[in-house]
Protein backbone atom coordinates (compact mmCIF):
# COMPACT_ATOMS: atom_id res chain seq x y z
CA UNK A 1 0.00 0.00 0.00
CA UNK A 2 1.49 3.29 -0.82
CA UNK A 3 2.23 5.48 1.77
CA UNK A 4 0.82 8.68 2.13
CA UNK A 5 1.81 11.66 4.40
CA UNK A 6 -0.86 13.46 6.27
CA UNK A 7 -0.13 16.72 6.94
CA UNK A 8 0.92 17.65 10.73
CA UNK A 9 -1.08 20.36 12.94
CA UNK A 10 -0.11 23.34 12.67
CA UNK A 11 1.02 23.06 16.17
CA UNK A 12 3.16 20.48 15.56
CA UNK A 13 4.73 22.14 13.01
CA UNK A 14 5.73 25.37 15.12
CA UNK A 15 7.03 22.73 18.19
CA UNK A 16 8.91 20.89 15.32
CA UNK A 17 10.32 24.03 13.64
CA UNK A 18 11.46 25.62 17.16
CA UNK A 19 13.59 22.76 17.99
CA UNK A 20 15.32 23.00 14.57
CA UNK A 21 13.34 21.42 12.09
CA UNK A 22 14.07 23.03 9.11
CA UNK A 23 11.41 21.34 6.76
CA UNK A 24 8.90 22.44 9.20
CA UNK A 25 9.44 25.89 9.29
CA UNK A 26 9.66 25.88 5.45
CA UNK A 27 5.60 23.68 5.12
CA UNK A 28 4.71 27.31 7.97
CA UNK A 29 5.92 29.38 5.35
CA UNK A 30 4.33 27.27 2.42
CA UNK A 31 1.29 27.95 4.08
CA UNK A 32 1.30 31.49 4.84
CA UNK A 33 3.71 32.82 2.24
CA UNK A 34 1.11 34.29 -0.58
CA UNK A 35 -1.51 35.61 2.31
CA UNK A 36 1.76 37.23 3.19
CA UNK A 37 2.69 38.52 -0.24
CA UNK A 38 -0.74 39.17 -1.03
CA UNK A 39 -0.99 41.59 2.15
CA UNK A 40 2.39 43.53 1.58
CA UNK A 41 1.43 44.44 -2.06
CA UNK A 42 -1.42 45.25 -1.02
CA UNK A 43 -0.24 48.31 1.20
CA UNK A 44 3.17 48.64 -0.88
CA UNK A 45 1.50 48.92 -4.18
CA UNK A 46 4.87 47.01 -5.59
CA UNK A 47 5.52 43.61 -6.29
CA UNK A 48 9.58 43.66 -5.74
CA UNK A 49 8.88 45.12 -2.66
CA UNK A 50 6.11 42.81 -1.52
CA UNK A 51 8.37 39.90 -2.42
CA UNK A 52 11.96 41.75 0.07
CA UNK A 53 8.65 41.61 2.90
CA UNK A 54 8.03 38.46 2.29
CA UNK A 55 11.44 37.23 2.34
CA UNK A 56 12.65 39.58 5.63
CA UNK A 57 9.40 38.56 7.63
CA UNK A 58 10.50 35.29 7.44
CA UNK A 59 14.06 35.62 8.17
CA UNK A 60 12.63 37.69 11.45
CA UNK A 61 10.19 35.09 11.96
CA UNK A 62 12.52 32.13 11.82
CA UNK A 63 15.26 34.32 14.05
CA UNK A 64 12.53 34.88 16.54
CA UNK A 65 10.52 31.41 16.63
CA UNK A 66 12.48 30.15 19.44
CA UNK A 67 10.64 33.50 21.63
CA UNK A 68 7.09 32.61 20.05
CA UNK A 69 4.90 31.71 23.31
CA UNK A 70 1.75 30.63 20.96
CA UNK A 71 -0.46 33.31 22.71
CA UNK A 72 -1.95 33.66 19.29
CA UNK A 73 -1.92 31.68 16.12
CA UNK A 74 1.55 31.16 13.98
CA UNK A 75 -0.02 32.89 11.33
CA UNK A 76 -1.64 35.77 13.21
CA UNK A 77 2.09 36.10 14.44
CA UNK A 78 3.62 36.20 10.95
CA UNK A 79 1.35 38.79 9.74
CA UNK A 80 2.01 41.54 12.58
CA UNK A 81 5.62 40.69 11.79
CA UNK A 82 4.81 41.41 7.93
CA UNK A 83 2.90 44.63 8.64
CA UNK A 84 4.95 46.03 11.13
CA UNK A 85 7.82 45.95 8.13
CA UNK A 86 5.27 47.64 5.71
CA UNK A 87 4.38 50.17 8.07
CA UNK A 88 7.81 51.44 8.65
CA UNK A 89 8.11 51.77 5.01
CA UNK A 90 4.84 53.59 4.68
CA UNK A 91 5.78 55.97 7.54
CA UNK A 92 9.36 56.70 5.78
CA UNK A 93 6.87 57.81 2.68
CA UNK A 94 8.41 55.65 0.33
CA UNK A 95 5.17 54.11 -0.54
CA UNK A 96 2.05 56.27 -1.89
CA UNK A 97 -0.01 53.71 -4.37
CA UNK A 98 -2.01 50.61 -3.12
CA UNK A 99 -3.38 48.50 -5.60
CA UNK A 100 -7.52 47.66 -4.82
CA UNK A 101 -10.38 46.22 -6.72
CA UNK A 102 -13.06 48.89 -6.82
CA UNK A 103 -15.47 45.82 -6.87
CA UNK A 104 -13.96 44.49 -3.21
CA UNK A 105 -14.06 47.92 -1.65
CA UNK A 106 -17.85 48.75 -3.04
CA UNK A 107 -19.46 45.36 -2.77
CA UNK A 108 -18.01 44.78 1.47
CA UNK A 109 -21.20 46.01 3.61
CA UNK A 110 -20.69 46.32 7.17
CA UNK A 111 -22.73 44.67 9.90
CA UNK A 112 -23.52 47.41 12.05
CA UNK A 113 -26.32 50.45 11.34
CA UNK A 114 -23.55 52.72 11.05
CA UNK A 115 -20.70 50.69 8.91
CA UNK A 116 -24.05 50.46 6.70
CA UNK A 117 -24.32 54.33 6.03
CA UNK A 118 -20.82 54.50 5.28
CA UNK A 119 -21.03 52.51 2.60
CA UNK A 120 -23.93 54.09 0.37
CA UNK A 121 -21.36 55.09 -1.87
CA UNK A 122 -21.82 51.52 -3.07
CA UNK A 123 -24.82 52.95 -4.68
CA UNK A 124 -22.83 55.12 -7.22
CA UNK A 125 -21.07 51.96 -8.56
CA UNK A 126 -24.25 51.78 -10.72
CA UNK A 127 -23.99 55.92 -12.25
CA UNK A 128 -23.86 55.76 -16.30
CA UNK A 129 -21.06 58.46 -15.82
CA UNK A 130 -19.01 56.68 -12.75
CA UNK A 131 -19.01 53.41 -15.56
CA UNK A 132 -17.62 55.43 -18.54
CA UNK A 133 -14.63 56.80 -16.38
CA UNK A 134 -13.84 53.30 -15.19
CA UNK A 135 -10.37 53.75 -15.36
CA UNK A 136 -10.42 57.53 -13.76
CA UNK A 137 -12.03 56.29 -10.66
CA UNK A 138 -10.24 52.95 -10.08
CA UNK A 139 -7.03 55.64 -10.03
CA UNK A 140 -9.23 57.95 -7.56
CA UNK A 141 -9.50 55.14 -5.19
CA UNK A 142 -6.14 53.99 -5.19
CA UNK A 143 -4.61 56.98 -4.95
CA UNK A 144 -7.48 57.81 -1.70
CA UNK A 145 -6.36 55.20 -0.32
CA UNK A 146 -3.12 55.67 -0.56
CA UNK A 147 -3.46 59.36 1.44
CA UNK A 148 -4.72 57.74 4.45
CA UNK A 149 -2.19 57.41 7.35
CA UNK A 150 -1.02 54.24 7.98
CA UNK A 151 -3.33 53.91 11.43
CA UNK A 152 -6.56 53.78 8.91
CA UNK A 153 -4.55 52.18 5.96
CA UNK A 154 -3.50 49.14 7.57
CA UNK A 155 -6.64 47.85 9.52
CA UNK A 156 -8.06 48.57 6.17
CA UNK A 157 -6.12 46.44 3.99
CA UNK A 158 -6.44 43.84 6.13
CA UNK A 159 -9.86 43.71 6.75
CA UNK A 160 -11.38 44.89 3.31
CA UNK A 161 -8.48 42.82 1.11
CA UNK A 162 -7.24 40.47 3.02
CA UNK A 163 -10.91 39.67 5.02
CA UNK A 164 -9.30 38.82 8.26
CA UNK A 165 -12.01 39.44 11.04
CA UNK A 166 -11.62 42.07 13.72
CA UNK A 167 -10.51 39.83 16.50
CA UNK A 168 -7.35 38.50 14.30
CA UNK A 169 -6.94 42.40 12.81
CA UNK A 170 -6.53 43.29 16.68
CA UNK A 171 -4.24 40.27 17.52
CA UNK A 172 -1.77 42.02 14.42
CA UNK A 173 -2.32 45.48 15.26
CA UNK A 174 -1.96 44.66 18.93
CA UNK A 175 -5.39 47.22 19.90
CA UNK A 176 -8.35 46.69 20.82
CA UNK A 177 -11.33 45.35 18.62
CA UNK A 178 -12.88 48.57 19.45
CA UNK A 179 -10.35 50.63 18.10
CA UNK A 180 -9.94 48.57 14.89
CA UNK A 181 -13.98 49.47 14.61
CA UNK A 182 -12.96 52.95 15.04
CA UNK A 183 -10.17 52.78 12.47
CA UNK A 184 -12.42 51.27 9.94
CA UNK A 185 -15.08 53.60 10.24
CA UNK A 186 -13.07 56.37 9.89
CA UNK A 187 -11.12 54.98 6.94
CA UNK A 188 -14.16 54.19 5.30
CA UNK A 189 -15.60 58.16 5.87
CA UNK A 190 -12.25 59.54 4.06
CA UNK A 191 -12.20 57.59 1.49
CA UNK A 192 -16.26 58.19 0.95
CA UNK A 193 -15.54 62.06 1.35
CA UNK A 194 -12.77 61.54 -0.95
CA UNK A 195 -15.29 59.35 -3.79
CA UNK A 196 -17.98 61.90 -3.19
CA UNK A 197 -15.69 64.80 -4.16
CA UNK A 198 -15.06 62.80 -7.22
CA UNK A 199 -18.63 61.82 -7.87
CA UNK A 200 -19.80 65.51 -7.52
CA UNK A 201 -17.55 66.27 -10.22
CA UNK A 202 -19.02 64.51 -12.35
CA UNK A 203 -22.37 65.46 -12.05
CA UNK A 204 -21.46 68.84 -13.39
Amino acid sequence: MENIETEKPEAELVARAKIGDHLSFEKLLKKYEVQIYNLAYRMLGNRSDAADVLQEAALKAYQALPRFQGRSSFGTWFYRIAANLCLVLIRNHKHKQVPISLDTMLSRKGSSQEEEKTFEIADWSHNPAASLANKELHKILSDSIATLPAIYRSPFVLYEMEDLPVKQISEVLRISEPAVKTRLHRSRLLLREKLSEYFEHLKK
